[in-house]
């Protein structure tokens, strides 16, 4: 049946499908060199959000990609910015494990033992990250013997086992101050054995000796400090020594 009215509704039809086909555009697929432009200058405004974001839909849609290892370690670097350590930690030894050819491998291997440095409590707490911390620069001294890096490594290290010895060190004077001379001697030689490097090794030895001078283990005492003599140049307690080895029956 004719109807007079359909030649008007098909041309109105055409004229608006045709219009809209020859002026919509499909949007253009962004880059990984686009993502990480603009991941990096979020980064560079501290916009930190943003920032992350962008490195993520690196990682998850360009994998391949030259930005990749870029993108991980830049994820890192926004963890420690915002004080998360123990995820920076691991992100930064993802650069590592998952790119170990990145430019950024070196740097990522002593971030993340700095990372271990900054959860590192006071001595009287529990010392997990301490030895984690330790470990950490060890194996960067290792890998990178030669690196002016390394030397701040060797500084940590020192700093830190100082920081182990001396919550051994005052584990032993507070059993002294409990009148437990047995259990002062089991942490003056935690400190002697595994910390001789530091400033506590002289402290123990001689806090040992007190505490067998007061068990009367006298062939003990003698041994210490035959032990001191051999290991301490010009330490500052050797007038107390002579004075206990004078009071040996």
């Amino acid at each position: 049946m004719y109807r007079p009215h359909m030649p008007i509704i098909l041309l109105l039809l055409v004229l608006i499908f045709g219009g809209c086909s020859s002026t919509q555009t499909l949007p253009k697929q962004r880059t990984a060199d686009d993502v990480f432009r603009d991941a990096k200058a979020a980064l560079d405004d501290d916009d930190l959000i943003q920032a992350a974001s962008l490195f993520d839909i690196i990682k998850l849609q360009y994998p391949a990609s030259q930005y990749a290892d870029d993108a991980q370690y830049y994820l890192a670097e926004i963890n420690f910015r915002k004080g998360e350590f123990i995820l920076a930690a691991f992100n930064y030894s993802m650069v590592r494990r998952a790119y170990p050819n990145s430019d950024f491998a070196k740097e990522a291997l002593f971030k993340s033992a700095v990372c271990y440095l900054e959860l590192s409590p006071p001595f009287d707490r529990d010392q997990e990250y301490t030895k984690k911390a330790i470990q950490a620069f060890s194996e960067f001294q290792a890998v990178y013997p030669t690196d002016s890096l390394s030397l701040k490594a060797l500084d940590h290290i020192g700093g830190l086992r100082t920081k182990l010895a001396e919550r051994y060190f005052t584990i032993a004077e507070q059993y002294v101050t409990l009148g437990s001379m047995k259990g002062a001697v089991v942490y003056y030689d935690a400190v002697i054995e595994e910390y001789p490097d530091t400033h506590f090794y002289e402290d123990a030895l001689v806090g040992k000796m007190t505490a067998q001078q007061r068990l009367k283990k006298y062939d003990d005492l003698r041994t210490t400090i035959a032990r001191y003599r051999g290991t301490v140049r010009s330490g500052k307690r050797g007038a107390e020594v002579d004075q206990i080895e004078k009071e040996l029956p």
